[in-house]
């Protein structure tokens, strides 16, 4: 996952191969919920591991629950229904999950005990005041803590004696199913008799409530209804672990890469995406953006557990739709929008309005952004194509909002080729941490921009180049470390740097497992840091590096380096032989004084003894062989932006580059 600031995204070209999804949030927190109100043991199988459901583990830990994760597995070990009645308060943090938030209001207020429940800013403005009103009708004690209808809450116990189960629960429909969603997954706590629940309006989102009645089924509770206007639960319902369940890939996830299949040329590879993890069979009713997609004219297959998708009609056709029934998904329409052949609409869509955001109100302002024209309304949005030349560069703002974030990546496919800045990428930790990198591991890049930090040693331009690959996002190459690593698999592999080797040793360099995370160097995932900086590892550098055919299978590695979404190589011909078109390129240097004094530091905090005088001296002796030999000597790109250090902190020289960087993108005037 992406924790930068922001994340840029070049123009991407086109995208082929296979993705596999997450786990459904929305199956996901239900079935965590259920499998703590069972009796017994429940082991769910791919469980989505995020925000949302990270929240819901911590409550039902908080409660009691038996909660054992093992990789993709979870065993839940339920309190069977029983009243948890603690007196002390339990205050519960649920972040900005309404899947969490929603349903243990409803669960605890039936549980009996003193509860407290609270979540980030956002989660205190989204409504909540249906689903207390419901839970009030029954004689449950629920309190507001700041503004009336909505979180944070105080609950209090109630016996279920006192409870009024004879009169329908009444309850508006046209807000939000997760209330609904609410009252039928809590309400067989209390089921000494029938209990009805009453729909009032027109019920939306009613997909959600069909994934509600299946998985209640799945644990024993066989809910009747009448059309989509009155639901019971039967006396005496109970909920019985299934022992095993497995959690579907999220269909809403499901859609950007079914988008992405209609949007995006084939790259190298099978034509189309491949998508594993969900199919036409889905119990989700996000499933049904497929029907949409292919209306636009994607052209789709689908199996059991797949969807394979290809661009068909092009450009998209126009779509005018109702779509309530697909109030996640469809978000991702109106990005496609921006591809269509005219104006499309999306009606019915008032929830968006309720959701993590004001989502009719933040995709207008970031499709407007693009340079898109767009109406919207109360419940409605309207969406313009753009032609080639309209398209622009644009920061875009996500609200801390998963689906915003995720939606507008599809915009990276534009065709006037600008690239697109996610704000806050980080966000999408809420259903699909991996999105970005899953997005990058199918698609294609017409350029993948590469800063290079040249310089000579002890100038400190490794420490730099990693951190501010850190702050953009990016991908960090130490090239110097790299003849290092050669020569300790060399040696590991019982090889000596000479002629009769050489092709042998080539081979390993060209295939090197290597990574650069957080400060280390990682071989095959063994932390080998401290390994190549022996004196044994240098003299092993050194004799390997007199290789031409290990150099050149070095140059065509730190070359891979290079992918999505960008590259920070730090080294000495970085700017002038490996990456000559880096987009900004950078020297860097200090006074041999100041960086004898570094490095005497450096060799000081690790109880080397050493001399100030010594180490200028190499220092010096060492610039001048690095900038008179005859291959790739040490010197500055044509156009490379000098960096004097010797003065300057880490800070201000991280500060320095990244403001270049800013001056070489097109954002500022987005």
């Amino acid at each position: 996952m992406y924790a930068s600031a922001f994340l840029d995204l070049p123009a991407l070209t086109g995208a082929s191969g296979t993705v596999q999804l997450p786990g459904s949030k929305s199956i996901s927190n239900r079935v965590l919920l259920l499998a703590a109100l069972a009796s017994g043991t429940t082991t769910l199988h791919d469980v989505l591991d995020s925000d949302d459901t990270r929240v819901m583990l911590d409550a039902l830990r908080a409660l009691g629950c038996g909660v054992e994760p093992a990789g993709k597995q979870v065993r839940i070990t339920g309190i069977g229904g029983r009243a948890i009645g603690n007196t002390e308060l339990l205050s519960l943090f649920l972040g900005n999950a309404g899947t969490a938030m929603r349903p243990l209001t409803a669960a605890l207020s039936l549980l009996g005990g003193e509860f407290e429940l609270r979540g980030v800013p956002r989660m205190h403005e989204r409504p909540i005041g249906d689903l207390v009103d419901a839970l009030t009708q029954l004689g449950c004690r629920i309190d507001y803590l700041g503004n009336p209808g909505y979180p944070p809450l105080r609950i209090h116990p109630v016996p279920h004696g006192e409870l009024v189960l004879d009169a329908p629960i009444r309850v508006r429909g046209d807000v939000s199913s997760q209330f609904l969603t609410a009252l039928l997954l809590a309400l067989p706590l209390a089921a000494a008799s029938d209990i009805t629940i009453e729909v009032v309006g027109e019920l939306i989102s009613k997909p959600y409530i069909e994934i509600t009645l299946n998985l209640l089924a799945r644990f024993g509770i066989a809910v009747r209804r009448d059309g989509w206007e009155r639901f019971t639960i039967p006396a005496g319902s109970s909920y019985r672990s299934p022992g095993d369940i497995h959690v579907e890939a999220d269909a809403s996830s499901a859609s950007y890469f079914i988008a992405l299949g209609a949007i995006a040329t084939a790259a190298s590879g099978p034509d189309g995406i491949r998508i594993e993890g969900v199919g036409a069979d889905s119990i989700q009713g996000d499933i049904r953006f497929v029907d949409a997609a292919r209306q636009m004219g994607a052209e789709i297959d689908s199996g059991p557990n797949w969807l394979a998708v290809r661009r068909g009609a092009w450009p998209l056709k126009a779509i005018d739709l109702d779509a309530n029934h697909i109030p996640d998904a469809a978000m991702t329409l109106a990005v496609m929008a921006l591809y269509a052949d005219g104006p499309s609409t999306l009606r019915n869509i008032a929830s968006w309005r309720v959701k993590e955001t004001d989502r009719i109100d933040a995709m207008a302002n970031e499709l407007r952004k693009l340079g898109a024209t767009v109406e919207a309304g109360p419940d409605f949005i309207r969406v313009h194509p753009l032609a080639p030349a309209g398209w622009r560069p644009a920061s875009i703002r996500t609200y801390d909002d998963h689906r915003v974030a995720m939606c507008f990546s599809l915009a990276a496919f534009n065709p006037a080729r600008v690239p697109v800045r996610i704000l806050e990428p980080h966000c999408v930790a809420k259903t699909f941490p991996d999105y970005f990198e899953t997005l990058f591991s199918v698609s294609t890049a017409a350029d993948i921009p590469v800063i290079s930090i040249d310089g000579p040693t002890a100038s400190g331009k490794g420490t730099l180049a990693s951190e501010v690959a850190r702050l953009l996002g990016y991908h960090y190459l130490d090239s110097g470390s790299l003849y290092r690593v050669t020569g300790l698999a060399m040696r590991r592999a019982g090889l000596s740097a000479d002629a009769a080797h050489e092709a042998r040793i080539a081979a390993l360099a060209a295939a090197l497992p290597l990574q650069f995370v957080e400060g280390k160097v990682l071989l095959d995932g063994e932390d080998v840091s401290e390994d190549i900086r022996s004196e044994a590892a240098g003299m092993d550098a050194s004799r390997v590096s007199t290789l031409p055919a290990v150099r050149e299978a070095l140059l065509g590695l730190q070359q891979r380096f290079r992918q999505l979404p960008g590259l920070v190589a730090d080294g000495r011909d970085m700017g002038t032989v490996i990456f000559p078109d880096a987009a900004l390129k950078v020297f860097l240097t200090a006074s041999a004084a100041q960086r004898a004094e570094r490095r005497h530091k450096q060799l000081i905090s690790k109880g080397i003894s050493t001399t100030l005088d010594s180490l200028r001296s190499d220092l010096e002796a060492r610039d001048a062989r690095d900038s008179s030999r005859s291959v790739a000597p040490l010197k500055p790109a044509q156009d490379a932006r000098h960096l004097d250090n010797s003065q300057l902190s880490i800070e201000q020289s991280i500060d320095t580059v990244l403001d270049w960087w800013r001056q070489v993108q097109p954002f500022e005037s987005a």
